[in-house]
């Protein structure tokens, strides 16, 4: 089959590989039919190269057709169509019955030190190979697979395949915010999960202003209602976002940014130098010492009115990170932060993606709808901000 390969920084490419198999008896296998390019992917793509052998298959945001099941499967047969989340859980566990997918116990990548196992993402989480393939092996089958309703079996998949992954955690990043009744939430970031971070908060009752500095991200913003903050227009976010909320600031933040923010021209020399490391040298610097770049999070911390929460959604790698334990303390901030429980949001998610009305605008987020073979193209405009690119669906 062909797929999505790993082949070194800013390389991917378009391999033939072997089709995946069932191994396990709570294994399946589908057919894939869209899958999607993260900002996550980003981290691999530029960052997190000690962590990936050449070859490895990428990708955490597919759906597809059921192909084959082993003997323990038995909630979906050969021809459903589903849904694949990242996380990889067992839904039996403690932490599974605690609606916490993302730190399953029976998939716990334990060596690492990280919770639960992730479709493509390396080492780092289990080494489970993605979903930007014709196929994918699945495994806890027996419990991961979303099948789509029969009242939306006629719908495009662009309906259903954010529910791997951007759904979920932009619906989580917005219960984390704890925004009150009628209350105000930031936006840091318009990315994908930014973008439907900013939907979901609005839908449910929420003022919204976001924040970004990509024309095509705040035209499509405001597309949808939100109000919007260009920085390239003002000196000083927080000091904006306390002009438009009676001088306190917004009631809580969404940061959707992560270690792609723009920020410190010594954090990013650090991860370059790291990138140059030996492997195994690599990920030790990285897992003790990394850094990230933190803008976004600082002009979070800084925007918030005090007694608000931060939700950090966007993905943050280092374990040296400066944080302004002063200011977080002065202001009592709340903070919560954390990879999405993919299946615990789902009976939230679904009634609304079944709406034929679109409440929450998916129909309006894919950008690009490129075949599989031009998927080191995809990667390369979303990267670098290009040709629009907001987000990328991949069809094999």
């Amino acid at each position: 089959m062909k797929a999505v390969a790993w082949h070194g920084k800013r390389d991917v490419r378009v391999d033939n590989v072997p089709d995946p198999t069932i191994q396990e008896p709570t294994d399946a296998i589908i057919r894939v039919t869209t899958t999607n390019i993260c900002g996550s992917d980003l981290h691999l793509y530029e960052v997190l190269g000690p962590f990936i052998d050449e070859g490895y298959v990428l990708g955490h945001e597919p759906m597809g057709i059921v192909e084959e099941v082993g003997p323990e499967v038995t909630h979906v047969r050969p021809g459903d169509r589903v849904v694949i989340p990242f996380n990889v859980s067992c839904g039996h566990c403690w932490m599974c019955d605690q609606g916490l997918q993302s730190q399953c116990e029976t998939t716990q990548v334990r060596e690492q030190g990280m919770g639960s196992s992730m479709l493509g993402f390396a080492n780092l989480y289990g080494d489970v190979p993605g979903g930007q393939a014709e196929f994918l092996r699945v495994p806890q089958a027996q419990y991961g697979p979303i099948k789509v309703p029969e009242e939306g079996s006629e719908m495009p998949d662009e309906r259903f395949v954010y529910l791997s992954d951007v759904l979920p955690t932009s619906w989580q990043a917005v219960q984390y915010a704890g925004i009150p009744e009628h209350g105000s939430v930031a936006v840091f970031g318009l990315g994908p999960i930014g973008q439907m971070s900013a939907r979901i908060a609005k839908h449910q009752g929420a003022r919204v202003i976001a924040i970004d500095f990509v024309p095509e991200r705040l035209e499509m913003a405001r597309r949808h209602g939100i109000e919007v903050v260009d920085t390239n227009n003002v000196d000083n976010v927080a000091d904006t976002l306390r002009e438009m909320t009676d001088g306190r600031g917004p009631d809580a933040v969404i940061e959707a940014v992560g270690m792609e923010a723009h920020g410190s021209p010594a954090t990013g020399l650090a991860q370059t130098i790291t990138g140059l490391l030996p492997d195994s040298l690599a990920q030790q610097a990285l897992n003790k010492g990394g850094v990230d770049r933190m803008s976004a999070f600082y002009q979070a911390v800084d925007a918030v009115r005090r007694g608000g929460t931060i939700s950090a959604i966007g993905l943050y790698g280092g374990m040296a990170d400066p944080v302004p334990m002063l200011m977080l303390f002065d202001k009592q901030i709340q903070l919560r932060l954390g990879q999405a429980n993919v299946k615990h949001w789902v009976d939230e998610i679904m009634p609304l993606l079944v709406d034929s009305s679109d409440p929450l605008g998916v129909d309006d987020l894919a950008t690009h709808r490129l075949p599989l073979e031009e998927a080191p193209h995809g990667y390369e405009i979303f990267q670098k901000k290009q040709d629009g690119a907001i987000k990328v669906l991949l069809k094999p």
